[in-house]
């Protein structure tokens, strides 16, 4: 394995820099994860989170739907060729030259803002999970060619991570996307479970309510477990860093059911000693499936 960057990822330096700010800023977690990859695939990381985050933000922050459009209307140009004179797009294109990216998923990310943008709540878990899929499945295949020289034999797993990702972030969320008038437990599921939307809108902690979590976190566990039966597929040197990224995403559920399932007064978090431990899980099992390849 060599660390040395191509000559076009040293050219364009202070556009991956740019990148990486915005890691460095809105993700903590995912920035000590992808950090630990090489330096051009750390980079090629940063300038695909730049976008989705772009993107997030417009519809999460900004509250701007039409500049979606805008950003559709480049990347169209973007896949002709014609590339915005902007750092992230700049940076995404060297990112292009190097890798065997998919512009589809890109497409499809745009796709899933646009739904929160016009958001309707989730009739069944399988809309729910389709919904994941387009803000979150959608990234993982974005990053799946950096991370694996054999990528397109491990999508649906990719596919089973992203989902998982986002029922973690739905589960955290559920406060917060309830300020923003966004309910994502299917309704279909709700009404199973007798858990109303008044109950949450009060934030009423019942059983019932646990107990859909709990459906819910379980989704999400053994959409953990399939994903993860790709590790074995993914670069060496992309083990730990991805396990990382896995593995604290997946601690969040733990750390809620430790909190009393309390999603609508904080946001839980996980802290320096878990992540400490969850580093060397991931450190330590990345060595024993390179010793079962071997």
């Amino acid at each position: 394995m060599t660390n040395k960057l191509s000559n076009d990822f040293v050219h364009y330096q202070e556009d991956f820099d740019y990148c990486k700010k915005i890691i460095k800023h809105h993700s903590k977690s995912f920035y000590a994860a992808f950090s630990q990859l090489p330096e051009q695939k750390a980079m090629s990381v940063y300038a695909i989170y730049a976008f989705c985050r772009r993107a997030d933000d417009i519809i999460d922050v900004e509250k701007k739907p039409e500049k979606l459009e805008v950003m559709r209307d480049q990347l169209d140009e973007f896949q002709k060729g014609n590339c915005p004179e902007e750092p992230m797009w700049r940076a995404l294109a060297v990112v292009f030259d190097h890798y065997p990216l998919d512009i589809k998923f890109f497409y499809d990310m745009l796709e899933g803002q646009r739904r929160d943008a016009h958001f309707e709540q989730p009739q069944t878990q399988k809309e729910l999970e389709e919904y994941s899929y387009y803000v979150a499945g959608s990234v993982g295949l974005m990053l799946l060619p950096i991370l694996s020289a054999n990528w397109q034999s491990i999508i649906e797993e990719a596919k089973d991570l992203g989902r998982a990702m986002q029922i973690t972030n739905i589960l955290r969320d559920i406060g917060e996307d309830l300020n923003e008038g966004r309910i994502y437990l299917p309704k279909e599921l709700m009404d199973q479970y007798g858990v109303t939307e008044k109950a949450i809108k009060t934030h009423h902690m019942s059983q019932a309510f646990i107990d859909l979590w709990e459906f819910e976190a379980h989704c999400a566990e053994e959409s953990y477990k399939k994903g993860l039966e790709m590790i074995a597929e993914i670069d060496e040197e992309c083990r730990i860093p991805l396990l990382t990224a896995i593995y604290l995403y997946r601690e969040i559920l733990s750390v809620i059911r430790e909190g009393n399932y309390d999603v609508f007064g904080k946001r839980h978090v996980v802290n320096k000693t878990r992540k400490l431990l969850l580093f060397k899980a991931a450190n330590h099992d990345s060595k024993r499936i390179a010793l079962q390849k071997r």
